[in-house]
Protein backbone atom coordinates (compact mmCIF):
# COMPACT_ATOMS: atom_id res chain seq x y z
CA UNK A 1 0.00 0.00 0.00
CA UNK A 2 1.58 3.15 -1.14
CA UNK A 3 2.80 6.32 1.55
CA UNK A 4 0.96 9.23 0.97
CA UNK A 5 2.68 12.52 2.16
CA UNK A 6 0.65 14.16 4.33
CA UNK A 7 -0.32 17.69 3.41
CA UNK A 8 1.64 20.66 4.58
CA UNK A 9 -0.72 23.57 5.00
CA UNK A 10 0.09 27.31 4.53
CA UNK A 11 0.75 28.19 7.61
CA UNK A 12 3.42 25.40 8.02
CA UNK A 13 5.30 27.00 4.79
CA UNK A 14 5.73 30.20 6.16
CA UNK A 15 6.92 29.20 9.51
CA UNK A 16 9.44 26.50 7.51
CA UNK A 17 10.38 29.67 5.19
CA UNK A 18 11.05 31.84 8.61
CA UNK A 19 13.01 29.43 9.96
CA UNK A 20 15.27 29.18 7.00
CA UNK A 21 15.54 32.65 6.86
CA UNK A 22 16.50 32.95 10.50
CA UNK A 23 19.14 30.37 9.79
CA UNK A 24 20.71 32.47 7.13
CA UNK A 25 20.77 35.54 9.31
CA UNK A 26 22.37 33.70 12.20
CA UNK A 27 25.08 32.06 9.40
CA UNK A 28 25.50 35.92 8.71
CA UNK A 29 25.76 37.73 11.84
CA UNK A 30 29.49 37.92 13.02
CA UNK A 31 30.48 36.56 15.95
CA UNK A 32 30.39 39.37 19.05
CA UNK A 33 33.75 37.98 20.25
CA UNK A 34 35.40 38.84 16.39
CA UNK A 35 33.93 42.43 16.48
CA UNK A 36 35.58 42.61 20.18
CA UNK A 37 38.87 40.95 18.53
CA UNK A 38 39.12 43.96 15.71
CA UNK A 39 38.42 46.88 18.35
CA UNK A 40 41.56 45.36 20.11
CA UNK A 41 43.77 45.52 17.33
CA UNK A 42 41.80 49.12 16.18
CA UNK A 43 43.73 49.79 19.76
CA UNK A 44 46.73 48.65 19.30
CA UNK A 45 47.24 49.80 16.23
CA UNK A 46 46.38 53.39 17.09
CA UNK A 47 49.46 53.03 19.93
CA UNK A 48 51.65 52.08 17.17
CA UNK A 49 50.90 55.19 14.90
CA UNK A 50 50.61 57.22 17.81
CA UNK A 51 54.41 56.27 18.93
CA UNK A 52 54.99 56.54 14.77
CA UNK A 53 54.06 60.09 14.31
CA UNK A 54 55.58 61.65 17.79
CA UNK A 55 59.42 59.68 16.47
CA UNK A 56 58.41 61.48 12.98
CA UNK A 57 57.65 64.88 14.52
CA UNK A 58 60.64 64.66 16.53
CA UNK A 59 62.98 64.13 12.93
CA UNK A 60 61.07 67.49 11.58
CA UNK A 61 61.80 69.33 14.78
CA UNK A 62 65.67 68.01 14.83
CA UNK A 63 65.74 69.10 10.87
CA UNK A 64 64.12 72.73 11.51
CA UNK A 65 66.77 73.79 14.09
CA UNK A 66 69.42 71.49 11.74
CA UNK A 67 67.99 73.81 8.86
CA UNK A 68 68.69 77.47 11.08
CA UNK A 69 71.96 75.85 12.22
CA UNK A 70 73.08 75.30 8.39
CA UNK A 71 70.76 75.96 5.46
CA UNK A 72 73.46 75.61 3.64
CA UNK A 73 73.99 72.18 3.97
CA UNK A 74 70.30 71.29 5.20
CA UNK A 75 68.35 72.51 2.73
CA UNK A 76 68.18 69.77 -0.08
CA UNK A 77 67.67 67.02 2.79
CA UNK A 78 65.05 69.58 4.33
CA UNK A 79 63.23 70.05 1.41
CA UNK A 80 62.55 66.40 0.53
CA UNK A 81 61.95 65.59 3.99
CA UNK A 82 59.04 68.31 3.78
CA UNK A 83 58.26 66.20 0.82
CA UNK A 84 57.40 63.50 2.36
CA UNK A 85 55.27 64.95 5.05
CA UNK A 86 52.86 65.80 2.62
CA UNK A 87 53.21 62.96 0.96
CA UNK A 88 52.13 61.32 4.14
CA UNK A 89 49.51 63.40 5.39
CA UNK A 90 47.85 63.43 2.54
CA UNK A 91 47.31 59.64 2.33
CA UNK A 92 46.81 59.78 6.06
CA UNK A 93 44.10 61.93 6.01
CA UNK A 94 42.41 60.48 3.10
CA UNK A 95 41.88 57.32 5.24
CA UNK A 96 41.04 58.90 8.17
CA UNK A 97 38.21 60.56 5.79
CA UNK A 98 37.27 56.80 4.47
CA UNK A 99 36.92 55.78 8.26
CA UNK A 100 34.45 58.77 9.39
CA UNK A 101 32.24 58.12 6.10
CA UNK A 102 31.83 54.61 7.17
CA UNK A 103 31.07 54.60 10.72
CA UNK A 104 28.73 57.52 9.79
CA UNK A 105 27.09 55.27 7.31
CA UNK A 106 26.73 52.60 9.89
CA UNK A 107 25.78 54.80 12.84
CA UNK A 108 24.39 58.14 11.24
CA UNK A 109 25.56 61.17 11.27
CA UNK A 110 26.06 61.17 14.98
CA UNK A 111 28.55 58.31 14.56
CA UNK A 112 31.93 58.26 16.28
CA UNK A 113 35.06 56.67 14.83
CA UNK A 114 36.18 56.33 18.41
CA UNK A 115 32.84 54.72 19.85
CA UNK A 116 30.83 52.40 16.86
CA UNK A 117 27.76 50.99 17.58
CA UNK A 118 26.72 49.12 14.75
CA UNK A 119 30.16 47.15 14.22
CA UNK A 120 28.72 44.03 12.26
CA UNK A 121 26.64 46.42 9.84
CA UNK A 122 28.22 45.00 6.24
CA UNK A 123 26.49 47.42 4.16
CA UNK A 124 28.32 50.77 4.98
CA UNK A 125 32.06 49.83 3.97
CA UNK A 126 30.33 48.63 0.95
CA UNK A 127 28.34 51.54 -0.24
CA UNK A 128 30.79 53.70 0.85
CA UNK A 129 33.47 52.13 -0.99
CA UNK A 130 32.08 50.09 -3.71
CA UNK A 131 29.17 52.34 -5.11
CA UNK A 132 28.47 53.07 -8.81
CA UNK A 133 29.51 56.01 -9.75
CA UNK A 134 30.30 57.29 -6.12
CA UNK A 135 32.48 54.81 -4.52
CA UNK A 136 35.63 55.68 -3.31
CA UNK A 137 38.02 52.08 -3.15
CA UNK A 138 39.26 52.97 -7.02
CA UNK A 139 40.48 56.50 -5.43
CA UNK A 140 42.09 54.95 -2.13
CA UNK A 141 43.44 51.79 -4.74
CA UNK A 142 45.36 54.78 -6.94
CA UNK A 143 46.59 56.65 -3.90
CA UNK A 144 48.64 53.75 -2.13
CA UNK A 145 49.80 52.84 -5.39
CA UNK A 146 51.35 56.27 -6.20
CA UNK A 147 52.22 56.70 -2.29
CA UNK A 148 54.73 53.29 -2.33
CA UNK A 149 56.14 53.91 -5.75
CA UNK A 150 57.12 57.35 -4.88
CA UNK A 151 57.96 56.37 -1.31
CA UNK A 152 60.42 53.32 -1.94
CA UNK A 153 62.65 55.37 -4.57
CA UNK A 154 63.78 57.79 -0.92
CA UNK A 155 64.59 54.06 0.85
CA UNK A 156 68.22 53.05 0.17
CA UNK A 157 67.82 49.94 2.27
CA UNK A 158 66.79 46.76 0.55
CA UNK A 159 64.96 44.91 3.03
CA UNK A 160 63.19 48.24 4.09
CA UNK A 161 62.12 48.74 0.85
CA UNK A 162 60.77 45.00 0.34
CA UNK A 163 58.76 45.23 3.95
CA UNK A 164 57.20 48.58 3.06
CA UNK A 165 56.06 47.27 -0.52
CA UNK A 166 54.71 44.47 1.48
CA UNK A 167 52.63 46.81 3.49
CA UNK A 168 51.70 48.61 1.04
CA UNK A 169 50.53 46.06 -1.21
CA UNK A 170 47.51 45.98 -3.31
CA UNK A 171 47.64 42.95 -4.98
CA UNK A 172 44.79 40.26 -4.66
CA UNK A 173 45.65 37.12 -3.12
CA UNK A 174 45.07 33.91 -5.99
CA UNK A 175 42.35 32.07 -3.71
CA UNK A 176 38.99 30.51 -4.91
CA UNK A 177 37.01 33.00 -2.76
CA UNK A 178 38.47 36.36 -4.15
CA UNK A 179 38.49 35.10 -8.21
CA UNK A 180 37.20 38.11 -10.42
CA UNK A 181 37.33 40.50 -7.64
CA UNK A 182 39.64 43.62 -7.65
CA UNK A 183 41.50 44.95 -4.52
CA UNK A 184 38.59 47.12 -3.30
CA UNK A 185 35.99 44.42 -3.89
CA UNK A 186 38.14 42.17 -1.90
CA UNK A 187 39.31 44.46 1.28
CA UNK A 188 35.68 46.06 1.40
CA UNK A 189 32.78 44.35 0.18
CA UNK A 190 30.61 43.08 2.88
CA UNK A 191 33.08 43.93 5.01
CA UNK A 192 31.66 44.92 8.98
CA UNK A 193 32.62 48.27 9.41
CA UNK A 194 34.56 47.64 12.33
CA UNK A 195 36.61 45.25 10.29
CA UNK A 196 36.72 47.94 7.68
CA UNK A 197 37.85 50.59 9.89
CA UNK A 198 40.74 48.47 11.33
CA UNK A 199 41.92 47.86 7.74
CA UNK A 200 41.99 52.11 7.28
CA UNK A 201 43.63 52.42 10.54
CA UNK A 202 46.41 49.41 9.48
CA UNK A 203 46.90 51.61 6.15
CA UNK A 204 47.50 54.98 8.53
CA UNK A 205 49.78 53.11 10.49
CA UNK A 206 51.93 51.92 7.62
CA UNK A 207 52.15 55.08 6.06
CA UNK A 208 53.61 56.70 9.82
CA UNK A 209 56.24 53.88 9.03
CA UNK A 210 57.06 54.16 5.87
CA UNK A 211 57.59 57.87 6.51
CA UNK A 212 59.56 57.01 9.53
CA UNK A 213 61.88 55.21 7.33
CA UNK A 214 62.18 57.92 4.73
CA UNK A 215 63.26 60.64 7.60
CA UNK A 216 65.37 58.14 9.10
CA UNK A 217 67.34 57.90 5.82
CA UNK A 218 67.33 61.88 5.11
CA UNK A 219 68.74 62.69 8.85
CA UNK A 220 72.00 59.98 7.86
CA UNK A 221 72.46 62.13 5.33
CA UNK A 222 72.65 65.17 7.05
CA UNK A 223 75.23 64.85 9.97
CA UNK A 224 75.24 68.27 10.65
CA UNK A 225 76.12 67.47 14.20
CA UNK A 226 79.48 65.39 13.04
CA UNK A 227 82.31 67.10 14.31
CA UNK A 228 84.91 64.37 13.40
CA UNK A 229 88.12 65.38 11.73
CA UNK A 230 90.32 63.24 9.43
CA UNK A 231 92.49 66.14 8.16
CA UNK A 232 93.78 69.50 9.49
CA UNK A 233 95.35 72.40 7.28
CA UNK A 234 95.96 76.23 7.91
CA UNK A 235 95.03 78.67 6.15
CA UNK A 236 95.66 82.71 6.12
CA UNK A 237 92.60 84.20 5.09
CA UNK A 238 93.63 88.72 4.41
CA UNK A 239 90.84 91.14 4.58
CA UNK A 240 92.04 91.90 1.11
CA UNK A 241 95.48 91.28 -0.92
CA UNK A 242 95.49 94.76 -2.34
CA UNK A 243 96.88 97.18 0.65
CA UNK A 244 97.18 100.90 0.10
CA UNK A 245 100.33 102.44 0.90
CA UNK A 246 100.44 103.59 4.69
CA UNK A 247 97.54 101.05 5.47
CA UNK A 248 97.17 98.04 6.79
CA UNK A 249 97.15 94.39 5.70
CA UNK A 250 95.05 92.56 8.06
CA UNK A 251 94.67 88.33 8.03
CA UNK A 252 93.32 85.66 9.63
CA UNK A 253 95.57 82.82 10.31
CA UNK A 254 93.63 79.51 11.18
CA UNK A 255 94.18 76.06 11.58
CA UNK A 256 90.75 73.61 10.18
CA UNK A 257 88.71 72.18 12.85
CA UNK A 258 90.36 74.41 15.66
CA UNK A 259 89.56 73.24 19.19
CA UNK A 260 88.56 76.41 21.36
CA UNK A 261 90.26 75.02 24.41
CA UNK A 262 93.47 75.08 23.06
CA UNK A 263 94.75 77.83 20.50
CA UNK A 264 97.83 77.04 18.30
CA UNK A 265 100.88 78.63 18.64
CA UNK A 266 102.00 81.29 15.65
CA UNK A 267 105.24 81.39 14.25
CA UNK A 268 105.96 84.40 11.58
CA UNK A 269 109.60 84.78 10.24
CA UNK A 270 110.35 82.58 13.07
CA UNK A 271 109.20 84.91 15.64
CA UNK A 272 106.05 83.60 18.06
CA UNK A 273 103.15 86.62 17.34
CA UNK A 274 100.42 87.25 20.09
CA UNK A 275 97.24 86.47 17.86
CA UNK A 276 93.61 87.37 19.25
CA UNK A 277 92.09 84.36 17.64
CA UNK A 278 94.55 84.17 14.99
CA UNK A 279 94.22 88.00 13.99
CA UNK A 280 97.51 88.97 12.19
CA UNK A 281 98.06 92.62 11.46
CA UNK A 282 101.22 94.78 9.84
CA UNK A 283 101.84 98.06 8.53
CA UNK A 284 102.58 98.45 5.10
CA UNK A 285 105.40 101.28 4.41
CA UNK A 286 106.74 99.99 1.29
CA UNK A 287 104.96 99.28 -1.97
CA UNK A 288 105.59 96.38 -3.93
CA UNK A 289 104.41 92.26 -4.03
CA UNK A 290 105.39 90.46 -0.16
CA UNK A 291 104.09 87.04 0.68
CA UNK A 292 103.27 86.24 4.64
CA UNK A 293 105.03 82.68 5.62
CA UNK A 294 105.29 81.34 8.75
CA UNK A 295 103.50 78.30 10.40
CA UNK A 296 101.27 76.68 13.30
CA UNK A 297 101.90 74.43 16.03
CA UNK A 298 98.94 72.24 18.20
CA UNK A 299 99.43 69.73 20.67
CA UNK A 300 97.01 66.54 19.76
CA UNK A 301 95.83 64.51 22.58
CA UNK A 302 98.03 61.97 22.25
CA UNK A 303 100.84 64.46 23.35
CA UNK A 304 101.89 65.02 19.98
CA UNK A 305 103.08 68.38 17.92
CA UNK A 306 101.16 68.81 14.66
CA UNK A 307 103.02 71.49 12.38
CA UNK A 308 101.48 73.23 9.52
CA UNK A 309 103.02 75.59 7.36
CA UNK A 310 101.24 78.37 5.82
CA UNK A 311 101.80 81.34 2.84
CA UNK A 312 100.15 84.12 1.30
CA UNK A 313 101.29 85.97 -0.96
CA UNK A 314 99.70 90.20 -1.03
CA UNK A 315 100.01 93.01 -2.94
CA UNK A 316 100.96 96.60 -1.50
CA UNK A 317 100.38 99.40 -4.11
CA UNK A 318 100.37 103.13 -4.06
CA UNK A 319 97.15 105.36 -3.59
CA UNK A 320 95.74 105.61 -7.06
CA UNK A 321 92.57 105.71 -8.63
CA UNK A 322 91.05 105.81 -11.64
CA UNK A 323 88.64 108.40 -13.37
CA UNK A 324 87.09 108.25 -16.44
CA UNK A 325 84.37 110.41 -18.77
CA UNK A 326 82.00 107.51 -20.42
CA UNK A 327 81.49 109.28 -23.57
CA UNK A 328 85.04 111.15 -23.91
CA UNK A 329 87.73 113.06 -23.02
CA UNK A 330 85.90 116.39 -22.14
CA UNK A 331 82.64 117.17 -20.43
CA UNK A 332 80.13 119.41 -21.71
CA UNK A 333 78.73 122.56 -20.06
CA UNK A 334 75.02 122.35 -18.66
CA UNK A 335 74.78 118.76 -19.81
CA UNK A 336 74.67 115.38 -17.23
CA UNK A 337 77.81 113.14 -18.23
CA UNK A 338 78.19 110.02 -17.29
CA UNK A 339 81.43 109.25 -15.42
CA UNK A 340 82.87 106.50 -13.53
CA UNK A 341 85.11 106.49 -10.82
CA UNK A 342 87.38 103.02 -9.32
CA UNK A 343 90.06 102.25 -6.99
CA UNK A 344 92.18 99.29 -7.53
CA UNK A 345 91.23 96.79 -4.36
CA UNK A 346 88.39 99.50 -2.52
CA UNK A 347 84.77 98.81 -2.82
CA UNK A 348 82.45 101.44 -4.77
CA UNK A 349 80.55 101.49 -1.61
CA UNK A 350 83.40 103.37 0.17
CA UNK A 351 84.76 105.60 -2.47
CA UNK A 352 83.78 109.65 -2.97
CA UNK A 353 84.09 112.28 -5.44
CA UNK A 354 83.58 115.97 -5.66
CA UNK A 355 84.40 118.80 -8.46
CA UNK A 356 84.99 121.78 -8.51
CA UNK A 357 83.10 123.57 -10.82
CA UNK A 358 79.50 122.38 -11.25
CA UNK A 359 77.68 119.73 -9.93
CA UNK A 360 79.09 115.90 -9.37
CA UNK A 361 75.42 113.31 -8.30
CA UNK A 362 76.47 109.87 -7.13
CA UNK A 363 74.65 107.36 -9.24
CA UNK A 364 75.94 103.48 -7.31
CA UNK A 365 77.95 101.21 -7.96
CA UNK A 366 80.96 103.95 -8.57
CA UNK A 367 78.86 106.00 -11.32
CA UNK A 368 78.26 109.32 -11.29
CA UNK A 369 76.75 112.44 -13.35
CA UNK A 370 78.67 115.63 -13.96
CA UNK A 371 77.15 118.82 -14.54
CA UNK A 372 80.06 121.55 -15.27
CA UNK A 373 79.12 124.87 -15.25
CA UNK A 374 81.43 126.92 -16.86
CA UNK A 375 82.56 126.52 -20.70
CA UNK A 376 86.36 126.86 -21.66
CA UNK A 377 87.27 126.76 -17.54
CA UNK A 378 88.19 123.07 -16.81
CA UNK A 379 87.52 121.69 -13.64
CA UNK A 380 88.96 118.87 -11.22
CA UNK A 381 87.02 115.73 -9.46
CA UNK A 382 89.19 114.71 -6.45
CA UNK A 383 88.68 111.03 -5.31
CA UNK A 384 88.37 110.26 -1.98
CA UNK A 385 88.13 106.16 -0.37
CA UNK A 386 87.52 104.91 3.27
CA UNK A 387 90.54 103.55 4.65
CA UNK A 388 91.32 102.22 8.20
CA UNK A 389 87.96 104.05 9.04
CA UNK A 390 89.34 107.46 7.99
CA UNK A 391 88.76 109.27 4.84
CA UNK A 392 92.01 109.24 2.01
CA UNK A 393 92.51 111.60 -0.75
CA UNK A 394 93.02 108.86 -3.87
CA UNK A 395 93.80 111.30 -6.54
CA UNK A 396 92.67 114.12 -8.21
CA UNK A 397 91.80 115.16 -12.09
CA UNK A 398 91.37 117.51 -14.37
CA UNK A 399 89.04 117.73 -17.43
CA UNK A 400 88.21 120.44 -20.14
CA UNK A 401 84.83 121.54 -20.09
CA UNK A 402 83.33 122.26 -23.63
CA UNK A 403 80.05 123.65 -24.91
CA UNK A 404 78.31 121.10 -26.75
CA UNK A 405 78.51 120.90 -30.12
CA UNK A 406 75.92 121.71 -33.20
CA UNK A 407 73.58 119.27 -33.59
CA UNK A 408 72.50 117.97 -37.57
CA UNK A 409 68.76 118.68 -38.57
CA UNK A 410 67.00 115.59 -39.89
CA UNK A 411 63.63 114.42 -40.86
CA UNK A 412 62.46 111.44 -39.06
CA UNK A 413 61.11 109.02 -42.17
CA UNK A 414 59.93 105.41 -41.89
CA UNK A 415 62.52 103.86 -45.07
CA UNK A 416 61.63 101.34 -47.74
CA UNK A 417 62.16 98.46 -44.49
CA UNK A 418 59.70 99.23 -42.40
CA UNK A 419 62.21 100.98 -39.90
CA UNK A 420 62.47 104.46 -38.95
CA UNK A 421 65.20 106.44 -40.59
CA UNK A 422 67.02 110.06 -40.08
CA UNK A 423 66.46 111.99 -43.65
CA UNK A 424 69.24 114.46 -43.67
CA UNK A 425 69.01 115.41 -47.54
CA UNK A 426 69.06 113.99 -51.40
CA UNK A 427 65.93 112.31 -52.56
CA UNK A 428 62.49 111.52 -51.19
CA UNK A 429 59.30 111.41 -52.12
CA UNK A 430 56.24 113.62 -51.59
CA UNK A 431 54.42 111.03 -49.99
CA UNK A 432 56.72 110.69 -47.42
CA UNK A 433 58.14 114.09 -46.79
CA UNK A 434 54.07 115.01 -46.63
CA UNK A 435 53.87 112.60 -43.70
CA UNK A 436 56.77 114.35 -41.71
CA UNK A 437 55.52 115.66 -38.21
CA UNK A 438 58.08 118.29 -38.71
CA UNK A 439 61.99 118.89 -38.40
CA UNK A 440 64.14 117.67 -35.80
CA UNK A 441 67.78 118.29 -34.74
CA UNK A 442 70.47 115.89 -32.70
CA UNK A 443 73.67 115.38 -32.32
CA UNK A 444 74.65 111.97 -34.23
CA UNK A 445 78.38 111.37 -34.39
CA UNK A 446 78.31 107.72 -32.82
CA UNK A 447 79.20 108.79 -29.61
CA UNK A 448 76.71 111.35 -28.53
CA UNK A 449 72.94 110.75 -29.41
CA UNK A 450 71.83 114.42 -27.53
CA UNK A 451 68.51 115.46 -29.23
CA UNK A 452 68.00 119.10 -29.66
CA UNK A 453 64.81 121.38 -29.23
CA UNK A 454 64.05 122.96 -32.98
CA UNK A 455 62.53 126.92 -32.39
CA UNK A 456 62.10 127.48 -36.03
CA UNK A 457 63.37 127.09 -39.58
CA UNK A 458 62.79 128.65 -43.09
CA UNK A 459 62.57 127.08 -46.64
CA UNK A 460 63.79 128.64 -49.43
CA UNK A 461 61.26 127.49 -52.98
CA UNK A 462 62.10 128.67 -56.26
CA UNK A 463 59.12 129.87 -58.35
CA UNK A 464 59.47 129.27 -62.53
CA UNK A 465 61.63 132.54 -62.89
CA UNK A 466 64.46 131.30 -60.69
CA UNK A 467 63.10 133.27 -58.05
CA UNK A 468 63.62 132.15 -54.68
CA UNK A 469 60.63 132.20 -52.50
CA UNK A 470 61.12 131.92 -48.71
CA UNK A 471 58.52 130.77 -45.50
CA UNK A 472 59.33 131.21 -41.95
CA UNK A 473 57.75 128.86 -39.78
CA UNK A 474 57.07 129.40 -35.84
CA UNK A 475 58.29 126.03 -34.51
CA UNK A 476 59.60 122.39 -35.35
CA UNK A 477 56.57 121.61 -37.82
CA UNK A 478 56.07 122.88 -41.00
CA UNK A 479 53.33 126.08 -41.75
CA UNK A 480 50.40 126.00 -43.84
CA UNK A 481 52.05 127.78 -46.72
CA UNK A 482 55.26 125.66 -46.44
CA UNK A 483 52.92 122.68 -46.88
CA UNK A 484 51.49 124.26 -49.64
CA UNK A 485 54.30 125.17 -51.56
CA UNK A 486 55.73 121.62 -51.01
CA UNK A 487 52.58 119.89 -52.70
CA UNK A 488 53.14 122.16 -55.82
CA UNK A 489 56.70 120.49 -56.12
CA UNK A 490 56.78 118.02 -59.03
CA UNK A 491 59.26 115.03 -59.71
CA UNK A 492 63.23 115.90 -59.42
CA UNK A 493 62.11 119.82 -57.88
CA UNK A 494 63.84 121.04 -54.92
CA UNK A 495 64.07 123.09 -52.07
CA UNK A 496 65.95 124.23 -49.01
CA UNK A 497 65.54 123.88 -45.05
CA UNK A 498 68.02 126.52 -43.40
CA UNK A 499 68.63 129.18 -40.93
CA UNK A 500 67.58 126.75 -38.77
CA UNK A 501 67.28 127.36 -34.70
CA UNK A 502 67.71 124.62 -32.21
CA UNK A 503 68.57 124.74 -28.57
CA UNK A 504 70.49 121.91 -26.37
CA UNK A 505 69.88 120.50 -22.93
CA UNK A 506 72.25 123.02 -22.08
CA UNK A 507 70.11 125.82 -22.45
CA UNK A 508 71.72 127.52 -25.50
CA UNK A 509 70.16 128.37 -28.76
CA UNK A 510 72.24 128.55 -31.95
CA UNK A 511 71.43 128.84 -35.33
CA UNK A 512 73.07 125.68 -37.41
CA UNK A 513 75.09 126.18 -40.26
CA UNK A 514 74.67 125.03 -44.06
CA UNK A 515 71.39 124.06 -45.18
CA UNK A 516 69.65 120.64 -46.20
CA UNK A 517 68.57 120.15 -49.66
CA UNK A 518 65.34 118.30 -50.14
CA UNK A 519 65.01 117.11 -54.00
CA UNK A 520 61.35 115.43 -55.11
CA UNK A 521 61.87 111.93 -56.04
Amino acid sequence: MPIRKKRVSPRQKMINLMYLVLMAMLALNVSSDVLNGFSLVEESLNRTTANATSTNQGIYASLESQMKANPAKVKQWYDKAQHVRRMSDSLYQLAEDLKVAIVKKSDGEEGDVNNIRNREDLEASTQVMLAPQRGRGRELYNAVNSYRDRIVNMVTDTAKRSIISSNLNTDVPRKATTLGKNWEEYMFENTPTAAAVTLLTKLQSDVRYAEGEVLHNLVSNVDVKDIRVNQLQAYVIPSSQTVVQGGRFSAQIIMAAVDTTSRPAIYVGGQRIKADNGLFETVCSRTGDFTLQGYMEMTGTNGETVRRDFSQKYTVVAPSATVSADIMNVLYAGYDNPVSVSVPGVPSSQISATISDGTLQPRGDGHFVARPATVGKDLQIQVMARNEGRQQVMGTYTFRVRKLPDPTAYLAITADDGNAARYKGGNISKQALMSVDGLHAAIDDGLLDIEFRVGGFETVFYDAMGNAVSYMSNGSAFSDQQRAQIRTLSRNKRFYITNIHATGPDGIERTLDGAMQVIIN
